[in-house]
């Protein structure tokens, strides 16, 4: 986990749903952006555990926000209603990578705080005791 202070990009998506989304939208929340892809064993490891966080912090001010960096959409929402995932997604594009500073590798994820600075960046997976430890301090802020 790398430790950043950053203003937030001024991000906006398309949600698989139709929504647009921007982080704008979510400020006063803490936010995980996260990038992944379906044909990513990490990033598929690593979601069952993303669910059950967001089922159990959203109520207090936490959000998700997946980039997939797949090539189709209906693969990702295909995915997503099979694995029976509730948390926002969107397709990745290079903007939306590059605006957070770029990812290299999947998984990566940023955490962004209320006020909407980038604090994390995590490389690899995330895991439910991991993202507590980073997650409940921003919520108390």
């Amino acid at each position: 986990v790398s430790d950043l202070d950053q203003s937030a990009p001024a991000l906006q998506v398309q949600l698989l749903d139709g929504h647009v989304l921007s982080l704008e939208q979510l400020r006063g929340k803490v936010v995980l952006v996260n990038f992944w892809a379906t044909w990513c064993p990490y990033c598929r490891h690593e979601m069952p555990a993303m669910e059950e966080f967001y089922q159990n912090y959203r109520g207090q001010g936490f959000e998700i926000l997946a980039l997939s960096q797949d090539d189709a959409a209906g693969t990702v929402v295909d995915f997503m209603v099979r694995e029976g995932y509730n948390f926002p997604a969107a397709m990745a594009d290079a903007t939306s990578a590059a605006a957070l500073g770029g990812v290299s590798r999947l998984p990566t994820s940023f955490v962004i705080d209320k006020k909407g600075v980038v604090r994390h960046k995590i490389s690899g997976q995330v895991h439910y005791a991991r993202l507590k430890s980073l997650v409940e301090p921003l919520l108390k802020e």
